[in-house]
């Protein structure tokens, strides 16, 4: 199957995700009846809740919710305690959501972690990423049909993840350290091209078009106590910057300088700090759902940066965790399912002493693992033979 290159910033979400996985079945493993699940941790926020998560890694179940019934969303928790063996795909993070599982667009699975849910979650955002296509183009990924090596990079607003080629603009380099807004969402919000004029990443995206020589090189909102003083505003200019003096926005606006409204938008780090948060801007933010613009803590480098300051406080140095630093996506997820197999299986192989009133051997426990070396070299040989 030919494969995509996928973009930096897709690719560290899955690695995150899939090193708190780990860390949650080495716990898990402690737990013989599996009555409690351990909190299961993918950045700061993915957690067992009843609650709307700040920002959570999700998945969607084609198995509960094939295509044509109703979107829906599972916590990574529930993906593992009441999904397992179903046909799931990664979400990667979203929003704002609330785990669906059990909800009633599940009509014959019951949540084992929280089965008393609301009938739905009205506040949730769904996409066609709910059932696997990605894009402008709608493909799934990986795509089996698309040759053509390309990166997948999320829109900040709408948290569709698009291909390099599809966002009509130059992919700029250290696009993981920057945030980028779709072109269809900076259109729908056509405030975002004054601010996108000073404050995006220029090469990138945006032709400036400068009238008046104040454009500040840096990507500063300029300050109008700072102009030369050989610079003279016209009055009709001065006098809507005046009206609402506090204005960031207006003041950019009135400085007439235009952009060209094309392709996606790429924004250097610390962009959101510049936005304007006087009480009309706020408003225009919360009345278009992008209140969330003006939360640094909001993006996902700062998720993934939490993610990973938490596992280095609860476990220290890893050796496994090192490790899978190493491998690659295919190799991390088949340590990952092998490791639950056994684990499942390991279960099963104590709970028959268990019912017969056994006392477990060294000898049972080396039969089982030998039989588990066994197995895995029979399903090597066929993987061997079939390729």
């Amino acid at each position: 199957m030919p494969q995509n290159t996928t973009s930096r910033q897709f690719s560290k979400s899955i690695q995150m995700r899939d090193h708190s996985v780990v860390k949650s079945l080495l716990d898990l493993q402690r737990d013989s009846d599996f009555s409690q699940l351990p909190e299961i941790t993918s950045g700061s926020s993915t957690f067992i809740t009843k609650g709307y998560v700040k920002r959570q890694a999700l998945y969607a179940c084609s198995t509960c919710t094939p295509k044509g019934a109703e979107a829906a969303g599972v916590c990574l928790a529930c993906s593992y305690k009441c999904h397992e063996g179903h046909d799931l795909f990664e979400l990667y993070t979203k929003r704002n959501f609330r785990c669906d599982c059990g909800n009633r667009k599940f009509t014959e699975l019951q949540c084992k972690l929280h089965p008393d849910k609301d009938e739905v979650n009205s506040l949730n955002k769904y996409s066609h990423n709910f059932f696997g296509v990605y894009c402008t183009c709608s493909r799934p990924y990986p795509d089996p049909d698309d040759q053509v090596e390309d990166e997948m990079i999320q829109c900040v607003v709408c948290e569709d993840w698009l291909h390099g080629r599809h966002l009509g603009c130059v992919v700029p380099d250290c696009v993981e350290l920057q945030e980028m807004i779709c072109e269809s969402c900076m259109n729908k919000n056509p405030f975002l091209w004054t601010y996108a004029t000073h404050l995006a990443v220029q090469h990138a995206a945006v032709q400036v078009k400068v009238e008046n020589g104040l454009e500040d090189s840096k990507g500063n909102i300029p300050n109008n106590e700072k102009e030369d003083d050989d610079v003279e505003e016209p009055s009709c200019k001065r006098s809507r910057v005046e009206e609402v003096p506090n204005c960031k926005l207006r003041q950019l606006q009135a400085l007439g300088q235009k952009t060209v409204q094309s392709g996606a938008v790429f924004w250097p780090p610390a962009w959101r700090s510049k936005l304007c948060s006087c009480n009309t801007c706020q408003e225009r933010l919360s009345e278009a759902n992008l209140s969330f613009l003006l939360d640094e803590s909001d993006t996902v480098l700062t998720y993934e940066n939490q993610g990973k300051n938490n596992e280095q406080r609860q476990q220290g140095h890893d050796v496994l965790m090192s490790a899978l630093d190493n491998l690659n996506r295919v190799q991390q997820l088949e340590i990952i399912h092998g490791y639950n197999d056994m684990k499942a299986e390991l279960k099963d192989f104590l709970q028959r002493f268990a019912a017969d009133g056994k006392v477990v051997t060294p000898d049972d426990i080396r039969q089982f693992f030998e039989q588990q070396s066994r197995k895995r070299r029979r399903e090597d040989s066929r993987h061997f033979y079939s390729t």
